[in-house]
């Protein structure tokens, strides 16, 4: 169902639970108090029709039913129109898993328009239920309570992505050739946080500020400080994360090129060695061919051959053999190829 939660409120305390919409505002006009009607991806003719009993602006229901807006704060009238981008971290992929809920806001009602899990509503609901004094305030409570909780949950969002910096920080000097995948997923996820809570802090602001003829009272207005105390600093949180994160980048490339050098360093080093043991491989064959070509020409048998009747011309042969071998031995060693 659409409609997950519809009530009226005088005092700050509920009053009546409506079946439908249409005995909403008849109660509403009736008591005059304030509605509160919760709405969980409704579909055009139900967001039209709160919409033609608040007079809403067709531009803020418009972007109520495409989604996919950014977080943002704007006035129509004595209508506010706040759009938040909720999230919650999946440890299980390490993963952010944003949200959308737009927010109407005017003298005497508050309509939700959820289309995610998050943020929990109820909570917020039974909160304020609970303290009837505050909620009697009026929607400008509400506001302030569901922009609370919105901030309260991105904690364990900034806790989980604290955890996996951490967890690449130790995986840095590993080796891991995933490591530079993991730092630009995680890099895109704070990114897309940091755009997410960066509107927060001018949105509060502007609620604190108020409108030229609504201005929250003093009791908000210490609430919405202290919301926007958490917003800062869960930004200069945010913010750290992604300095740390293009440091990771960076260290992570001056390891992977120095990898890359060593392996170079390496492999000349082989190169070098092989080299070294071809030059003296080739030195020796070099010696051992002068005599094997000797004997080879002196092997051919020829009668017209020279030397071959000289009583001398045997041991000339070997003579020249070994002083071939010796000056070629004597050359190679100088110039340190063997």
């Amino acid at each position: 169902m659409a409609i997950i939660d519809n009530a009226v409120y005088v005092a700050g305390r509920r009053t009546a639970d409506p079946e439908g919409l249409e005995e909403t505002y008849f109660l509403l006009r009736q008591r005059e108090g304030m509605a509160w009607i919760g709405l969980y991806r409704p579909d055009p003719h139900e967001l039209r029709s709160v919409a033609d009993e608040f007079d809403l602006s067709p531009l803020a229901v418009e972007d109520a039913l495409t989604g996919h807006q950014r977080a943002k704060l704007e006035h129509y009238g004595d209508t506010l129109f706040l759009v938040l981008r909720p999230a919650r971290y999946l440890d299980d992929v390490e993963k952010v898993e944003f949200g959308e809920i737009h927010v109407f806001a005017g003298p005497d009602f508050v309509v939700t328009v959820r289309r995610a899990e998050s943020p929990d509503l109820a909570r917020v609901r039974r909160r304020m239920e609970s303290e009837p004094e505050f909620l009697a305030l009026g929607p400008d409570a509400v506001l302030y309570a569901i922009l609370d909780q919105v901030v309260d949950e991105y904690e364990p969002v900034a806790a989980g992505l604290e955890n996996d910096i951490d967890e690449i920080e130790d995986e840095l000097f590993g080796a891991d050739p995933e490591v530079s995948r993991r730092i630009y997923e995680l890099s895109r996820q704070v990114i897309t946080v940091q755009r997410a809570t960066g509107p927060l802090a001018g949105i509060l602001q502007a609620m604190i500020s108020g409108a030229p003829d609504h201005h929250p009272g003093p009791e908000l207005q210490d609430h919405l400080r202290d919301v926007l105390d958490h917003v800062l600093r869960l930004n200069d949180r945010i913010a750290s994360f992604r300095a740390l994160l293009q440091n990771a980048l960076a260290v992570n490339a001056a390891l992977v090129a120095q990898r890359q050098n060593d392996e170079m360093r390496r492999l000349t080093e082989s190169s070098f060695a092989q080299s070294e043991q071809v030059k003296r491989i080739s030195s020796w064959a070099a010696i051992l061919f002068a005599p094997t070509l000797i004997g080879t020409i002196y092997g051919m048998n020829f009668h017209t051959m020279p030397e071959l009747d000289w009583i001398f011309g045997y041991p000339m042969a070997l003579g020249l053999m070994i002083g071939m071998g010796l000056i070629l031995y004597a050359t190679f060693k100088h110039n340190n190829w063997i």
